[in-house]
């Protein structure tokens, strides 16, 4: 997906008409408050500009995993008052997704009215992508707009199959997550250094294999870390390893040098005897029996730290340590740290180091944090996503 060859929401003549929006407003909630709005922030600009031109605005989103059944825990009912104080307006808000309360408060709004409907994963047929549950999402609209790029890597009735059924086109957010990483994978400023940690290097092989032909630099953190660290032939004692993946990552190390990058992984570990936060801990290059690697040490941050320093691009996605715990968080905070300082066109792919980077008030420093993680890794990967796929080409 190298240029974004879609409709964006500029393409479509939306005053006076009935706009089904789909958002990602799937936030945290503690006690029925929002924890981080920061999805409904990003999705602002979108509805502002259909309200401003006179639509009549209709959002749809999923909430946590209701499994197809009502359930008020789920509710969006904590977003339209948000969203509300946000935009300072009404939020009306549907009690249903497609039934008579959602299909009776679409008919009677007035250009620039903004309503939203229930949980469109109270219905199971959206994550089947059931054609007639999507034919009845779109029968409530003239227009479809999809803006909820966190969600755009899964084929479900509000993400792909209204396209289907309804002139459609991308909203700002996805226009601008498709063209900053676009532009970054397909020209990016060199040096282009990539850094991936996580949990596990299955998530990640195809991003690496993908990356390689692209990148200048990567380095590997985190968990998926002591795969290729067992793979280069280091003890690495009670540390989380990927069996299966241990010769792929072997085959890696060629990959890397035939290509000419850089695959740097940690040479020393903050290790703990076990999993938990307040485990003792010792600091080494060759894990021994009984202890496992839970972030990476200062010799490997120096060396981290140095790569980073001269890049051009940088894309980041996944901790290089248990950053949650502080005695672990320290690897975690540094890179962070060194992106920001570095002046690079930084990109952070959503997920664990989007909230790191939060977390650690590095948040401004970055040019782009996507509002996806799965999403923006399976971007990341080369692969289409349906979500934008779906949508009307220009």
């Amino acid at each position: 997906m190298k240029d974004l060859n879609k409709k964006t929401i500029r393409d479509l003549p939306v005053s006076g008409k009935r706009v089904l929006v789909r958002c990602d407003f799937n936030v945290p909630l503690s006690d029925g408050k929002i924890t981080d709005d920061k999805r409904i922030v990003e999705s602002l600009p979108t509805i502002r500009y259909l309200m401003e031109n006179d639509a009549k605005v209709i959002l749809c989103s999923h909430l946590g995993r209701p499994d197809g059944e009502f359930n008020s825990k789920f509710s969006l009912a904590p977003i339209a008052s948000h969203l509300s104080s946000l935009l300072g307006v009404e939020v009306i808000m549907a009690s249903d997704v497609i039934g008579e309360d959602a299909r009776a408060k679409s008919a009677t709004l007035a250009d620039g009215d903004l309503m939203l409907l229930e949980n469109v994963r109270f219905h199971k047929e959206e994550e089947k992508n059931d054609p007639d549950f999507a034919k009845q999402l779109a029968s409530l609209a003239d227009f479809y707009v999809n803006d909820a790029f966190g969600t755009s890597h899964r084929a479900h009735a509000s993400t792909a199959g209204v396209a289907d059924y309804l002139p459609s086109a991308v909203g700002f957010l996805i226009q601008k997550e498709i063209e900053i990483m676009g532009k970054a994978l397909n020209d990016p400023k060199r040096p282009f250094v990539a850094i991936l940690g996580g949990a596990k290097v299955s998530d990640k092989i195809g991003v690496i294999n993908h990356l390689f032909g692209k990148v200048d630099k990567l380095l590997i953190g985190g968990a998926m870390a002591y795969t290729f660290i067992k793979a280069a032939g280091y003890p690495i004692g009670n540390s989380r390893v990927e069996e299966d993946w241990v010769e792929e990552a072997k085959k890696m190390f060629e990959t890397a040098k035939e290509n000419g990058v850089e695959l740097l992984i940690p040479a020393d570990n903050v290790c703990g005897d076990r999993f938990a936060e307040d485990t003792d801990i010792i600091t080494q290059k060759s894990i021994p029996d009984g202890w496992m690697g839970l972030d990476i040490g200062p010799v490997t941050i120096g060396r981290f730290t140095e790569a980073i320093k001269g890049a051009g691009t940088v894309i980041w996605n996944g901790p290089m340590g248990v950053f949650e715990w502080p005695k672990f968080s320290v690897g975690t905070k540094a890179i962070a740290d060194a992106i920001a300082e570095s002046g690079a066109v930084s990109i952070i792919g959503g997920g664990d180091s989007a909230a790191a980077v939060d977390i650690f008030g590095y948040a401004e420093k970055m040019t782009h944090i996507s509002t996806g993680g799965g999403a923006s890794l399976e971007f990341l990967e080369g692969i289409e996503l349906p979500g934008i796929t779906a949508i009307d080409d220009k």
